[in-house]
């Protein structure tokens, strides 16, 4: 049973990965997903969420910690922290799932003409947001660009296979996603 000490020198270890990670580490966040990781992926399996479900509530979960790491009030209790959001997105995931079923009192209305869908204009400006994230994406590193082709391939591309590609750890393609996406961010409203 470790001491207090013991355990004091352990959260002043965190507490320090936290903020090294937030101040930009790579190391420190290779060292925290290795720490946490195996957390995360137990709460996804109490759940019981499909593999590819589990591994996007795994890389949301890392993209929350990104976004906020500069605001964890308590970096000693990230274990804390990243558990309730995997929990959070375990439900979110589920909650997507549900299926929404249409009943109506009259069926004429089924048997009508469709809607028409998007307007001219929403199309062309789909289509000019399509065309400045291919830009943007075009500018990341060429590893980063594959790995996004991957991640959003239809179907998607299985994260062992991913791995396997790419060189990368499986439980690093999701903080390496979340980097890539905010490279994303920059290269968009900078254009």
């Amino acid at each position: 049973m470790p001491t207090n000490e013991t355990k004091n020198v352990a959260d002043l270890d965190v507490t320090r990965l936290v903020r090294r990670a937030g101040a930009g580490d790579t190391r420190a966040w290779e060292q925290l997903v290795e720490r946490y990781g195996r957390l995360i992926w137990s709460i996804t399996r109490d759940f019981k969420l499909r593999e590819s479900d589990a591994a996007d509530v795994f890389q949301t979960t890392w993209m929350r910690l990104i976004e906020h790491v500069d605001r964890i009030q308590h970096p000693d209790r990230v274990g804390s922290w990243l558990a309730a959001t995997a929990r959070n997105e375990c439900l979110r995931c589920i909650a997507s799932h549900k299926r929404l079923v249409l009943a109506a009192e009259d069926d004429a209305m089924l048997d009508g003409p469709a809607d028409q869908g998007a307007e001219v204009d929403e199309a062309l400006l789909a289509g000019e947001r399509a065309e400045s994230v291919r830009a943007a994406v075009s500018n990341l590193p060429p590893r980063w660009q594959r790995l996004m082709n991957m991640l959003m391939s239809d179907p998607p591309v299985p994260y062992t296979q991913i791995s396997d590609e790419l060189g990368l750890p499986v439980g690093s393609i999701g903080p390496t996603r979340g980097r890539c996406l905010a490279r994303l961010r920059v290269l968009l409203e900078a254009s």
